[in-house]
């Protein structure tokens, strides 16, 4: 069996690869292509090609994560990115690892607010799936650290969530834009619709809003695995969004969303895990979640105000977040446990064009109230007990406060951009209600920190159009303790579970960074190398006891180490009819963690590292557009490299890591109408059985998916 697989991933790189040669080899006798400017705001706050931006950044279009990709839910949409590996606990909880980082080492902005708050865990968690694709009209995404601009958790990369804005074309008389969505996927046994209708109704008002109501079923591995039981769960999403011009300088924007997830299973905790290529089942008759969130926020952006400021933007959001677990233990004993945490947040941005450069500078203020809980039940049902806590404190509060600066000068006649920054960060938590392990009594938890973070990017055009960069940067980033990790008492990996700890400090990484990017007319690519300093950072240390039968794990800021990488991103248009794409990445990486319960620090690979992994794909299509078809080819190789705690993860990770892969998909669409587009898929044509690394369930078998987007 291992023999085919490897057989097979090496054949899957060798195409990918020699399909990319012959694609960029043909690219000479091509015709003209287009070069199309491509905007992010991400990486410097402000809207800038991403050849003039000194970071690896990107920009993911809804026509190609709806339509084309037919991506499923939010963390979906970046795979295939260099650096990004998509695991997943459960089919609802995707959790993207971005160079090396996932869950609080990543941020998450929705509009500019952060998704993000002080009950995120370590590890993969499922916060991301609560965000619904489909109101999304783009990602923007900067790899690597941003805590100059964005504060605590922007490590491995930051993500923008722009949502879909209401028509702006309004031309004497009220413009009307229903449209329809749907996807179906047959691995998935899923249907996904949505119901969107938004108005120009004069110059000033416009608004969008939006209903999303997604049904998955048990999810179909490969031709081995078959259905995985107690995969599938409900979501119902609903947004909306108004825009209204006060004059041709000002805007006001109030938006809300609301996401609800109904029963995901986190299903490799319990009896249903599967046991493909040596994996272990757990031993819980049951364990799902319910998750709902709902955002509410209003933003005043500005220009042109005949001061020193020449733009600002000011945003006031309340967020909330709840979460509640079922649980069954093997004796049928159960527990029911989960915490509500709202969030005030307030930012303000402003930019100043001076003789001294461009400036960006501003604040932002972050108030977290959290309550938890969690009831004990007997096996016939009864409550035999109410706990102290949930699985973060009771009755806690969480503040941050940011002030940032950054400046980008240009030197020698535009032909050198220098970008300082430097932001200023506190925080503090006062948690009431916390289980001390020591004595099972009730204890306090306090804490505040401060710290200040700085980054220094360079970027030198090759040409005067600036089509041929290269670029390089010195990034501090850094993260502040949660209360997840002073406060959490849950489970965490396979058999262990996590206790409060009180004496933490701030998690501090330094990155460096270089690479060259490139625009011909028929030929495009991206190569950046980076390394990252790891200080400090808060690593899981077992205790040596046993609590019901589970590992405790507590926290320690002992993490010191590397993490370092290569990622290449390549396009190539032949003719207007053919095209290819390449993306790979390779990275490595070591920190220090007590594989043991001594106290003995050992130099180990970071947890869940991402194999060497290729994306290739080749699409051709008709003269105008009307009619494509594509062939993409995902492969990875074995994930060998595994971490003590990697090892102890054994319902997650095969004895030995995950296997290598090489899977093949074929997709065809059309525009049919001016209101009508089409997509058809075939994923994994060979039914393969595989798992991101790290994952919690296999990834769909052989998957047709059909997608159409109607608009009136």
């Amino acid at each position: 069996m291992k023999t085919v697989v490897a057989g097979k991933l090496y054949l899957g790189i060798r195409l990918a690869i020699f399909g990319a040669m012959m694609v960029e080899a043909m690219a000479g006798v091509s015709q003209p292509g287009g070069t199309a400017t491509n905007l992010v705001v991400t990486a410097l706050r402000i809207p800038r090609d991403e050849l003039s931006v000194p970071y690896t950044a990107y920009k993911l279009e809804a026509k190609d994560t709806q339509l084309r990709k037919a991506a499923r839910s939010t963390p979906e949409v970046f795979q295939g990115l260099p650096s990004v590996m998509g695991q997943k606990t459960a089919n609802g909880q995707g959790s993207p690892y971005f160079r090396g980082f996932t869950g609080f080492r990543n941020l998450l902005l929705i509009d500019g607010v952060r998704l993000n708050n002080s009950v995120f865990r370590d590890g993969p968690n499922q916060y991301w799936s609560t965000v619904d694709s489909l109101s999304v009209s783009d990602y923007d995404i900067v790899m690597g650290p941003s805590s100059v601009l964005y504060g605590s958790d922007a490590i491995g990369g930051a993500v923008n969530a722009t949502t879909v804005a209401p028509p702006s074309d309004y031309q004497g008389q009220p413009v009307w834009a229903p449209v329809l969505y749907y996807r179906g996927a047959s691995a998935e046994r899923s249907t996904t619709s949505r119901m969107q209708l938004g108005a120009r109704l004069n110059e000033q008002v416009g608004f969008v809003g939006g209903v999303s109501v997604k049904n998955y079923g048990d999810l179909r591995g490969g031709d081995e695995v078959d259905r995985q039981k107690h995969t599938g769960y409900d979501e119902l999403d609903y947004d909306g969004r108004v825009d209204v011009n006060l004059n041709p300088d000002n805007q006001l924007t109030v938006g809300h969303q609301s996401v609800s997830q109904d029963d995901v299973w986190r299903t490799h905790k319990t009896i249903y895990g599967l046991t493909w290529e040596g994996l272990k089942a757990g031993d819980e008759k049951s364990r799902f979640l319910d998750q709902h969130r709902n955002l509410d926020y209003v933003t005043y952006a500005g220009k042109n105000l005949n001061t020193f400021i020449d733009r600002m933007k000011l945003t006031l959001s309340r967020q909330d977040q709840q979460e509640d677990e079922s649980r069954v233990k093997k004796d049928r004993t159960g527990e029911k446990q989960g915490f509500d945490v709202t969030t005030w947040g307030s930012s303000l941005q402003l930019e100043s064009d001076t003789v001294l450069g461009n400036w960006v500078y501003g604040a932002e203020y972050y108030h977290d109230s959290v309550d938890s809980y969690l009831n004990k039940y007997k096996a016939n049902g009864t409550l035999s007990k109410v706990a102290i806590q949930g699985p973060v404190a009771d009755d806690a509060r969480y503040d941050s406060v940011g002030f940032y600066v950054q400046d980008t000068i240009s030197f020698f006649n535009d032909q050198l951009d220098v970008i300082p920054g430097a932001r200023y960060t506190a925080a503090q938590v006062d948690a009431n209600r916390v289980l001390n392990p020591e004595n099972n009594k009730v204890m306090s938890v306090e804490g505040d920190w401060d710290t200040v973070a700085g980054s220094l990017r360079l970027l030198h055009p090759l040409t005067q159009d600036r089509r041929h960069t290269v670029f390089a940067g010195l990034s501090q980033g850094f993260r502040a303790p949660n209360l997840s990790d002073l406060t959490r008492l849950d489970t965490a990996r396979s058999n262990e579970i996590e206790t409060p700890v009180s004496d933490l400090e701030p998690e501090h990484f330094l990155s460096y960074e270089a690479g060259i990017k490139s625009r011909f007319d028929y030929f495009s690519t991206a190569l950046t190398y980076y390394y990252t300093d790891i200080d400090s950072m808060i690593v899981r240390a077992p205790t040596g006891r046993v609590i019901d039968g589970l590992n405790e794990v507590t926290k320690k800021n002992s993490g010191n180490g590397y993490i370092q990488g290569v990622e290449w991103l390549n396009t190539v248009t032949v003719t207007k009819n053919w095209s290819g794409w390449l993306s790979a990445s390779w990275m490595e990486g070591e920190v220090d963690s007590y594989p043991t319960s001594s106290p003995q620090k050992q130099r180990d690979y970071i947890t869940r590292l991402m194999p060497p992994t290729v994306q290739a794909g080749v699409r051709a299509q008709t003269d105008n557009a009307k009619y494509w078809a594509e062939g993409v080819c995902d492969a990875a190789e074995k994930a060998d490299k595994l971490s003590a705690d990697d090892l102890r993860d054994t319902q997650r990770i095969p004895p030995g890591g995950t296997p290598g892969y090489a899977v093949f998909g074929v997709r065809v669409g059309s525009q049919v109408t001016s209101s009508l587009a089409l997509s058809l898929a075939v994923e994994n044509v060979l039914d393969e059985d595989y798992r991101i690394h790290g994952s919690g369930c296999n990834e769909p078998g052989r998957n047709v998916v059909l997608t159409g987007r109607y608009t009136f």
